[in-house]
């Protein structure tokens, strides 16, 4: 199986590409078309912080000119986000309707699924959509609006206080990039296809845990400071009961994985 990978260069695509590097086609950038009948797809935005012109060119225009260029022979393989399902009872699946908050990155995200499902049905193209939880690992470009737990590791690293929102009381669905990886990997040789899939921990994982083991591992002076907020921070956490029920796992813990990222940048 040889897999055609837009946005290649990206957090995930960059690290898809040295897990597989002989199965996988890295697509330069300005190229429409993919390389083989496997279609890995992952160019996007990354947050809500964006013009909403920005969002809707990148999510939608870009995906629908290398829509219209796949073959009924290929299968094109969508990478989406927990942020499309929005306030909804937890753990979220896949069945549930989603309601994303207003943010054009979830409302582009959420439709450019929609155009994958569309699309692909009227011209009899197999298609999956991947949903992703949190993502965390080494190569992230991390910043206050984008990964928040790797963006607070990095100024504890280099003892800053830190402010936690909400007291870090709140709880995420976290996995690591490589487990990321390997999952969908795995999912593009055996899922069904013209399904979506949960892709993470299944786990609610307290977020203020997360950073205090941080805190730990990397024996920082950091101050913690606790902020409460008049908002309460929405939780989210996954169900993952469709992608286990193939055999695809995620086989290691967050925290193990959130250890051993540290103490390799050490």
């Amino acid at each position: 199986m040889k897999i055609s990978v837009f946005g290649a260069i990206g957090f995930i695509g960059s690290r898809f590409c040295e897990l597989y590097p002989e199965m996988t086609i890295p697509i330069p950038r300005q190229e429409t078309s993919g390389l083989s009948k496997d279609i890995l797809y992952l160019i996007s935005t990354t947050d809500n912080y964006n013009p909403a012109i920005v969002d809707v060119h990148v999510n939608i225009s870009v995906l629908m000119d290398r829509l219209v260029n796949l073959h009924q022979s290929d299968t094109f393989n969508f990478v989406s986000s927990w942020f499309v399902y929005g306030d909804v009872p937890l753990p979220a699946h896949e069945r549930i309707a989603c309601a994303p908050e207003e943010g054009s990155y979830t409302i582009t995200k959420l439709c450019a699924e929609r155009l994958v499902a569309d699309h692909c049905k009227k011209r009899n193209i197999s298609y999956r959509i991947f949903r992703l939880a949190n993502v965390f690992g080494k190569g992230d470009k991390f910043s206050e609006k984008k990964n928040a737990l790797q963006y607070l590791i990095n100024e504890m690293k280099h003892d800053r206080d830190i402010h936690l929102y909400n007291e870090g009381m709140f709880f995420r669905d976290y996995i690591h990039v490589d487990d990321v990886c390997r999952m969908l990997y795995e999912g593009m040789e055996s899922l069904p296809v013209n399904q979506i899939y949960n892709v993470g921990s299944g786990r609610p994982i307290l977020f203020r845990d997360m950073i205090l083991l941080a805190h730990t591992v990397l024996g920082s002076k950091s101050v913690i400071h606790d902020s409460e907020s008049y908002a309460p921070v929405q939780d989210f956490w996954m169900d993952t009961t469709k992608i286990t029920s193939y055999g695809i796992i995620n086989r290691s813990s967050p925290f193990e994985k959130l250890v051993r990222m540290i103490e390799d940048e050490l």
